[in-house]
């Protein structure tokens, strides 16, 4: 290992922070450090820059050198050709490590800029300092308040962790997993990963007893027998959500210019995937919708679902999308069904499974009531419960909402089953989209995952039941 791992774990979770080199729009890296409980400093020699960044109320300095105390956090936010004195004088200080957000290194295959990178390589592995990037956003943590996106949240809790080598993708799984409802305890934008890569991330999260679920997107790997090994080690205790970037022939063609990765076959990576029991996605939707399902479900036991829709054609298309990845829509004992036959009297419902319910949901909560109940009590359901909400119906009476999710919170509880929501706007043009937005806050908010179709949602629950299905595959070839 080229550096200290335990400076590496001060410079993510600093108690200081220096930022140099800020011209950002707003002096962006130091304004969005504004609850961060320690000192945020910087260091600037342009005359300019200095009176504004003064003007804001930081304390300025002309090198590392000048700055007092210990210095956890280095934000190098310089140009290219600065960077090696700024890496000179952050060894020099023994800082706890340097995230490099400048760019143009061995990513843009300049003979010059390669050299210099292998200078700022030489200097940092000599004294065992880790660096983050460079050509990268850097490091968030929630708790603390280290931001390197405006929208970022900060606050107690979060058991999700992100490592990506796109600053743009790490900063929008971000951004959607906490629309999700979903808090982000900490994430790493990592870029050209030139002394800290993916693997080190990966066994870091690993071994961090507050994060339950590893999120990574990932480019290109550096050690791949160190990362396959690290992932057969975490994935039985911790599952590992990676989204692997350039999987076609022309997205391979442009890892090598964005972080100077040589990409993965993909042939090779979802073998990798699958002998480990990770769990793959290859979009951004894909990947905040599976970690929300993790986030938000409980573990199911099966396959065996229980669909309830707000009208025929749509417990059709609920049972379609979940059937063809493989889950069960199995139909009630006879028991189960005489109850259902007692009360379930509306005209053009069903309550066969799937539940076409909308019109006997709606006219009683006592009704949906017993129908979780019944569910609950039938062995044929081991998967969980589906349900469609009408985002609508949350403009017009807010209260209706939260009576259903009060009811499956409590199915939940009872069964340790998921129970997932699917909200979409059915083409109710601009209003409707805006009603669903606010509707999937609401729902996301009560802590459950809320799915924009109902093609998302059976993705996102299926990724997380074949997980536990590989896992106890794998824990029964051990045994």
């Amino acid at each position: 290992m080229a550096f200290d791992p335990a400076r590496l774990h001060r410079m993510l979770n600093p108690r200081s922070i220096v930022v140099v080199g800020d011209k950002a729009p707003n002096y962006g890296w130091l304004t969005r450090q504004k609850e961060f409980p320690g000192p945020v400093l910087s260091v600037q020699v342009d005359p300019k820059e200095v009176e504004a960044i003064e003007g804001l109320g930081f304390t300025n300095y002309s090198s590392l050198a000048e700055v007092p105390g210990d210095i956890d956090l280095v934000i190098c936010a310089v140009p290219r050709q600065i960077t090696p004195m700024v890496i000179g004088q952050a060894v020099e200080r023994g800082v706890g490590g340097v995230s490099m957000f400048t760019s143009g290194f061995s990513e843009t295959e300049d003979p010059d800029a390669i050299e210099m990178e292998r200078k700022i390589y030489e200097a940092a592995t000599g004294d065992g300092m880790p660096i983050v990037g460079p050509n990268c956003l850097g490091i968030y943590n929630r708790e603390l308040g280290l931001k390197f996106s405006d929208d970022q949240l900060v606050g107690d809790g979060g058991t999700v962790a992100i490592a990506g080598q796109s600053g743009t993708n790490t900063s929008g799984m971000v951004s959607g997993m906490q629309r999700m409802g979903v808090k982000v305890r900490r994430a790493v934008s990592f870029g050209n990963a030139l002394i800290v890569n993916e693997c080190d991330y990966l066994e870091y999260y690993a071994n961090d007893p507050d994060v339950e679920v590893i999120v990574m997107y990932i480019e290109g790997v550096r050690d791949g027998r160190r990362f396959l090994q690290l992932l057969r080690e975490t994935t039985p205790k911790k599952p590992v959500v990676l989204w692997h970037g350039g999987r076609t022939p022309a997205g391979a063609k442009a890892i090598k210019s964005h972080t100077s990765s040589l990409a993965s076959s993909v042939a090779v990576w979802d073998a990798m995937v699958a002998q480990t029991g990770a769990i793959g996605t290859a979009t951004m939707e894909e990947t905040i919708d599976v970690t929300a399902a993790l986030t938000h479900t409980e573990r199911p036991s099966g396959r065996g679902m229980a669909l309830i829709g707000m009208n025929g054609g749509q417990a059709v298309a609920l049972t379609d999308q979940f059937s063809s990845l493989g889950f069960a829509v199995p139909s009630l004992s006879e028991e189960s069904y005489a109850q259902l036959a007692e009360f379930f009297v509306a005209v053009g419902s069903s309550y066969r499974n799937p539940f076409d319910a909308a019109s006997t949901i709606r006219s009683e909560d006592e009704n949906l009531e017993k129908i979780l109940d019944i569910i609950a009590s039938d062995d044929a359901i081991d998967g969980g419960v589906a349900i469609e909400l009408g985002a609508r119906d949350f403009d017009e009476d807010p209260a209706s909402i939260d009576r259903i999710l009060d009811l499956l919170d409590r199915y939940r509880g009872r069964t340790g089953h998921p129970a997932i929501t699917l909200m979409h706007d059915n083409g109710g043009g601009e209003g409707g989209v805006e009603a669903m937005v606010r509707a999937r806050a609401h729902v996301a908010g009560r802590g459950f995952a809320a799915f924009q179709s109902y093609s998302r949602g059976a993705i996102a629950l299926d990724r997380v039941v074949s997980h536990i299905e590989a896992v106890a595959g794998m824990g029964r070839g051990a045994s």
